[in-house]
């Protein structure tokens, strides 16, 4: 797992305006990785593509 200092995090599209529900991602080319913006020193997830397309598109069928 590559460590946080060496990840691009950004704010995810699907977090919330006013901050209180917002989760960051970096994309590392054949991973994804997940944290949780509020508490960066918890470290994060990693998810395969298939395992973050999956994801995505799950949240994106229940947002319909």
């Amino acid at each position: 797992m590559l460590a946080a200092s060496h990840l691009n995090f950004r704010k995810s599209s699907y977090s919330s305006a006013k901050g209180e529900d917002c989760v960051e991602v970096a994309d590392t080319g054949a991973r994804a990785a997940v944290r949780d913006t509020q508490n960066r020193g918890a470290g994060h997830l990693s998810f395969s593509a298939t395992e973050w397309k999956a994801l995505l598109d799950e949240v994106r069928a229940e947002n319909l």
